[in-house]
């Protein structure tokens, strides 16, 4: 069984899925076709990680990734044995999502974050900033175009976020601010930004490429 993660005050969990051919990026397939998906979800879990290296170097911050697909031999092949991997377990993402906070915060987490691989858009100061509201706020929230969000944060376990979501879909971002209300709590708010999860998405990628090959 893999050891829990070595967790210090600031934490960042990814969520990512192993890149096997049809059961990944299942929406774009139709673009891409199943290994054509399969090989964006690899670019993308690498691209998204480079980044958190590299915010590793500038802040104190634990790591760990937690997948669904493949098992954790199959994970440090791709991408390194010097991650902690974490099966995502069973259940909707609600409930892999509430399970890994709660686990971070008894392991000794103060301040968490849970992102995807699906908003490469996503810049190191926005994850500082992420970091740096829950100062004062009780959560903080990425909103995405799409309607659910990129990214959220919390600086102690708070499993009703994550009940009766409808996910997948429009309603996640404000569902969840709903519930935020309900429970009078106070939310930091993040730029919007966009994921790759359909065909008229991969503008972006196809953008984000096109910066880095000019740098």
């Amino acid at each position: 069984m893999q050891k829990p993660p070595e967790i210090i005050q600031q934490h960042l969990i990814i969520f990512s899925r192993y890149p096997e051919a049809g059961k990944t990026k299942t929406r774009l397939i139709p673009a891409l076709g199943p290994q054509g998906a399969a090989n964006l979800q690899r670019e993308m879990t690498e691209y998204i990680l480079s980044k958190v290296k590299q915010l590793q170097k500038q802040i104190p911050l634990s790591l760990e990734l937690r997948f669904a697909g493949g098992n954790a031999q199959l994970m440090k092949d791709w991408l390194g044995s010097d991650i902690v991997y974490q099966p995502q377990g069973e259940g909707d993402l609600g409930m892999r999502m509430a399970r890994s906070l709660s686990e971070a915060f008894q392991n000794g987490a103060e301040k968490s974050i849970i992102i995807g691989t699906d908003c490469p858009s996503i810049e190191l100061g926005i994850l500082k900033q992420a970091f740096e509201h829950l100062t004062d706020k009780d959560l903080v929230l990425g909103p995405a175009i799409d309607g659910g969000y990129y990214l959220i944060a919390l600086c102690r376990s708070i499993p009703e976020l994550f009940v009766d979501i409808d996910w997948g879909t429009e309603k996640v971002f404000q569902q969840t601010m709903d519930i935020t209300k309900k429970l009078d709590l106070a939310v930091g708010h993040l730029p919007t930004l966009a994921d790759i999860d359909r065909p008229e998405d991969l503008v972006i990628w196809e953008e984000i490429h096109r910066q880095r090959g000019n740098r």
